[in-house]
């Protein structure tokens, strides 16, 4: 396809959703640019992973080896009462788990979308320290805090669950809802683990698990990241259990020892891992744990994902809970769908068409990821009869099937058209 005009499309936010989206989007005669407004100071977040979903989808851009160089295959899940009880295992079946380091990702999608790769056509540009204030969705202008404007013949909202696209897009400023849990992230270094029996069974080399511990209210999940030279670990509080105050803030610190407090009744390896947080910092006034700890929100079902040239993907349009780990699962689902979609649109596309393409995205992507959500907060419920009990009466893999049961948007659409997907 030779377009006098380059097709020109702008992603405002530099997470998961928007260099996959970013990587996808790239073709012959195409202009890309991304908007951040942070400056990628400080590593953030612990680990993520792709379900089979997203995987599939990775592996059908073939980036087998890229996968192997930055993430590790999870071998199943297994989920222990809180008296170290064996309650249930689980394996993938087939269906391939691959476990990050968030900053792995991260940069891995970013050489995607910016290295140069003439097949693939020009790299993305990415532009720092820029803070989007409005869109013209109709006009597909973006406007900045400094009051420059930048237009494009495609918008893409990747600006996570404080979304100023989404603003633009709906006509509403929702702030996202406050989920009931609290969450810390934690990452530690393998070696400073060694004398923790259990750990090693976790960290175990070349078939490493995922490990869940399920108490009524709390509970524990962790596994290895890093080529397993780190294990990471995210511990869910209820809010109303917490023994500090959290908040939604990306980089506020958790205290270990209201940590501890709060997983009292778990196993005593458990608090001692806890207790092997590193600290930053070389003088002793300035240290701070790397423990993260933020209040989990999500959002309501959105009443439309587009409008005009814009899109919303990601958190911007789905963000969920993290206990079917599909938050950046959905991100690479958005990304293939617009890809696919997109694929031999060019500059000269009429707007109307533009809009149309995206309607038929939101048409396949809106009521799974909306489900996802749905299922991410169900299994947020206790996991036992009651506090005393111990006995697991909740399934972690009941959605399973459906979350991974993905084979990109166009064999969606077909399914939806058999009325064997839902609407």
């Amino acid at each position: 396809m030779t377009q006098d005009k380059p097709f020109k499309v702008v992603v405002v936010g530099c997470g998961i959703a928007g260099l996959a989206a970013a990587f996808t989007l790239r073709a012959p005669n195409r202009e890309i640019v991304v908007l951040e407004q942070s400056e990628f100071k400080r590593e953030v977040g612990a680990a993520l992973s792709f379900q089979a979903n997203a995987t599939r989808m990775a592996l059908s851009w073939g980036l087998l080896n890229e996968l192997e160089k930055v993430s590790v295959v999870d071998s199943g899940t297994r989920v222990y009462r809180t008296d170290g009880v064996l309650h249930m295992e689980t394996s993938p079946d087939g269906a391939i788990r691959r476990v990050f380091h968030r900053v792995d990702l991260h940069d891995m999608l970013k050489n995607l979308a910016t290295r140069e790769d003439s097949a693939r056509g020009p790299p993305a540009t990415i532009k720092l320290g820029v803070k989007v204030t409005g869109v013209d969705c109709e006009a597909g202008v973006v406007h900045l805090e400094n009051g420059d404007q930048i237009n494009g013949h495609l918008i893409i909202g990747a600006d996570g669950i404080r979304s100023k696209t989404r603003e633009s897009v709906t006509g509403q400023a929702l702030a996202g809802i406050p989920t009931g849990l609290s969450a810390y992230r934690m990452v530690i270094p393998k070696e400073n683990l060694t004398d923790i029996p259990e750990v090693a069974e976790i960290m175990a080399g070349e078939k490493p698990w995922t490990t869940v511990l399920l108490g009524h209210a709390c509970r524990v999940v962790m596994g290895p990241c890093r080529d397993g030279t780190l294990l990471s670990i995210v511990a869910l509080v209820p809010d109303d259990h917490m023994q500090e105050e959290s908040n939604t803030s990306w980089s506020s610190h958790g205290s270990p020892e209201h940590l501890q407090q709060s997983f009292e009744g778990f196993p005593q390896y458990i608090r001692d891992i806890f207790r092997r947080v590193p600290w930053r910092g070389l003088v002793c006034h300035s240290r701070a744990p790397q423990l993260g700890l933020w209040q989990l929100r999500d959002l309501d079902p959105l009443p439309n994902w587009s409008k005009g040239r814009a899109v919303l993907i990601g958190d911007a349009a789905h963000p969920m809970l993290p206990l079917q780990g599909q938050g950046a699962s959905q991100s690479i689902e958005d990304a293939e769908g617009l890809g696919t979609l997109f694929k031999n649109v060019g500059s000269i596309t009429p707007a109307s068409e533009i809009s149309n393409l995206l309607e038929t995205f939101y048409l396949a992507r809106h009521k799974r990821a909306e489900m996802i959500q749905g299922y991410s907060r169900a299994a947020a419920k206790p996991a036992t009869e009651s506090a005393d009990s111990k006995n697991i009466t909740l399934r972690p893999d009941e959605f399973a099937k459906f979350n991974n049961g993905y084979w990109g948007i166009n064999d969606w659409i077909q399914k939806q058209k058999e009325g064997i997907a839902p609407l």
